[in-house]
Formats: structure tokens, C-alpha cells, sequence
């Protein structure tokens, strides 16, 4: 499993840095990434609809839950909804689960990783958003302890990373703009736009 030296640079740093200031943070953040490197991980390779691929993500057990550590490039600069869904599908042409009269890029990767029974940004597939560069990279480390590796992998259908084609709101619609508070598509995903790129986690 292959990891770009710029990400465990980036992770190095911050390791290094944190610990060089004293106290208990910095040794939170070395032992998350020595966790990182040791620890149980899976990955998904992220393609688009035409089939090309655009980035990666690792995901690996730490003491303090989940590490995500994305990595993508050729996409334009700007922020993007990053999501875990539910259904290890990634088909670039495909019916939404259920409704087979609604078909796009990726639906067949179902909604977002524990999403029946709550609404966003309280899915445990729900991460940061994910800033693209004016150089078109993007790169992003965070700690989930909504979902464990083993999840990812061990039912039936799998799961997948999703790229939306725009930011996330995560739901944030104060009554000044919306007396009645967000609709349900922005309960749903929080207005992060069609599918851009999926990658099933292996």
C-alpha cells in the first residue's frame, strides 16, 4: 500500500511541531501517526466517471479512532464535499439503491455511511471538507471515531469514498436566510452537488 511522501511529510511535520511546543497534544499527534503507519488500514482509489483516476484515500486504526488521510490532484481549485457512503459501488453510470428511476454517476454507492436514521452533518461517513489548491492538489488528514476500519470493509455491500462536485454546508442554514431552518436535501448531504469521484475501500 503506497503512500505519497508529501502526505507523510505533511504528517511528520505536524508531528514534530506539536511535539516541539510540550505538553500532552504533541504526543497525541506522534503517537497517532506511528498508530497510522502500524495499525490495521484499508484504501480506496478514487476515479471519476470517465474512468480516470484523480487520488486516493487511506484509512487506518489510531488510538483516537479512524485516521482519513486523502490525496488527490487534477481537480479544480476550490473546496469539496468528502463523504463515506454506503455501498461499496462505484459505478459511473448507475441507479440510486431503491429507485431505479434515478440514475447518474455513482448513485449505485447508495447515501452516506449510517445516514438512515440521522441527518447531516451527524452521518458517520460525514468528514471535513476537502480544499483543492490553485495547483489542483488537495490533501487532507483528519480522526473520525464515527466508524472503525473493520466497518468499511465487513458487511455485506461494502463502502465507499465519495467526491462531491461542491462544498459542504454541513447543514449550517441560519434562520436569517431560511425561516423554516435547511430543506432536506441540505439535511441529506449538505448541499455538496452531484457525485464527482468514488473509490470503493478495499
Amino acid at each position: 500500500m503506497r503512500q505519497s511522501r508529501l502526505v507523510s511529510a505533511v504528517i511528520g511535520t505536524a508531528a514534530l511541531v506539536l511535539a516541539g511546543c510540550g505538553g500532552d497534544e504533541g504526543a497525541v499527534v506522534e503517537e497517532t501517526s506511528a498508530a497510522a503507519e502500524a495499525g490495521v488500514g484499508s484504501r480506496a482509489v478514487l476515479q471519476d466517471a470517465e474512468g480516470n483516476e484523480v487520488g486516493g484515500v487511506r484509512f487506518s486504526e489510531v488510538s483516537a479512532g479512524t485516521e482519513v488521510v486523502a490525496e488527490v490532484q487534477g481537480l479544480e481549485p476550490g473546496f469539496y464535499g468528502l463523504h463515506v457512503h454506503g455501498t461499496g459501488l462505484c459505478e459511473p453510470d448507475s441507479s440510486a439503491p431503491g429507485d431505479p428511476g434515478t440514475t447518474g454517476a455513482f448513485l449505485s454507492a447508495g447515501g452516506h455511511l449510517g445516514g438512515e436514521d440521522a441527518e447531516h452533518p451527524e452521518h458517520a461517513g460525514d468528514l471535513p471538507a476537502l480544499l483543492v489548491t490553485e495547483d489542483g492538489l488537495g490533501f487532507l488528514t483528519a480522526v473520525t471515531d464515527r466508524f472503525d476500519v473493520q466497518e468499511l470493509v465487513a458487511d455485506d455491500d461494502g463502502s465507499a469514498v465519495m467526491i462531491h462536485s461542491g462544498p459542504d454546508n454541513y447543514a449550517n442554514v441560519p434562520e436569517r436566510y431560511a425561516s423554516g431552518g435547511p430543506d432536506a436535501d441540505t439535511l441529506r448531504t449538505g448541499d455538496a452537488g452531484s457525485r464527482l469521484a468514488c473509490g470503493v475501500v478495499e
